[in-house]
């Protein structure tokens, strides 16, 4: 049984699955900076400066006792973090998109030139045995 699972590690499916967990926790740091650090803020420009980050909608307000400390925590729906996953979702996907596209285009064969013609000679020479006849 422990040759059998050392095989399975050994193959190269394993072994690229891993590969690819790893790269994707590392694109989803990546993308989650892009979104975060410079998405979002041209998404705030270009709308008047609104931050989703702080969009909500209060169901319940914070509570607060009389000498000033919370009671009961602010239940609150936060969709503006929503927004900002769709925008993250979207970014994710225009990059695989494109990573995709360019593994495709990489992975076609090139395309074989057409078979050469005959050479001027060659057809010169079929021309004259023609008019031979």
């Amino acid at each position: 049984m422990w040759k059998e699972f050392k095989n399975f590690i050994a193959t190269g499916n394993v072994i690229e699955f891993a590969v690819g967990v790893i790269m994707a926790g590392a694109v989803g740091a990546v993308v989650n900076g892009f979104v975060a650090d410079i998405a979002m803020p041209l998404v705030g420009f270009i709308t008047g400066g609104i931050d989703f980050s702080d969009m909500k909608y209060v169901l319940t307000a914070a509570q607060v006792g009389a000498d000033g400390k919370e009671t009961a925590p602010e239940v609150a729906i936060f969709y503006g973090r929503w927004i900002t996953s769709i925008i993250s979702l979207v970014t994710v996907g225009l990059v695989m998109f494109m990573v995709i596209k360019a593994y495709n285009k990489m992975k076609q064969p090139a395309p074989t030139p057409p078979p050469a013609g005959p050479t001027d000679n060659e057809l010169l020479t079929e021309i004259r045995d023609l008019l031979r006849k």
